[in-house]
């Protein structure tokens, strides 16, 4: 009896860190280019899963398939989006994309090519910042919010750009 009293304490943390991991914050991994160059491959973040109050410009985990990708939200439900000329056009008017440096272009894109005139409830229009190397809405289709597993806004590794993603 002795040594259950012993362990329960590390039972108890060990149980802890598991709930913590799977309902409040985990590690996840960059895979690819796409986020350049704000996130490059291999880049170590902190996903919180119980934020879910999502914005245009957040950075997101998501399910698609079997693997996870992270992408930025662009457009919101209702709204509709357009690219023209290297300008994003949300609901008719020009939002400026300040994260992206000059040198990025987005290609013209219209919702209508997925086929939708607007976003429906529950999704949302993602892509990556690096946008001649992204597989994101505007190849696999708008998102359904139950597919994003939470935000991301703090790097962990590597150790030279620890801290709040920009």
């Amino acid at each position: 009896m002795k040594w259950i009293k012993e362990y329960i304490p590390y039972v108890l943390v060990i149980l802890f860190v598991i709930l913590i991991r799977i309902y409040v914050i985990s590690p996840v991994q960059v895979d690819g280019s796409s986020m350049v160059p704000t996130l490059k491959d291999n880049e170590i973040l902190l996903l919180k899963k119980y934020d879910h109050s999502l914005e245009r410009f957040d950075i997101v985990v998501l399910k698609y398939n079997h693997d996870k990708l992270v992408k930025r939200i662009i457009g919101l439900p209702g709204e509709t989006i357009m690219y023209q000329n290297n300008t994003l056009w949300v609901n008719g008017k020009q939002v400026e994309e300040k994260f992206l440096p000059e040198n990025i272009k987005t290609a013209n894109f219209d919702l209508s090519s997925i086929g939708y005139t607007k976003i429906p409830d529950d999704y949302y229009f993602v892509v990556g910042d690096n946008r001649g190397d992204s597989l994101d809405s505007r190849y696999i289709g708008l998102i359904p919010k139950s597919n994003i597993e939470g935000t991301v806004t703090f790097r962990l590794f590597p150790f030279h750009v620890f801290g709040k993603i920009d």
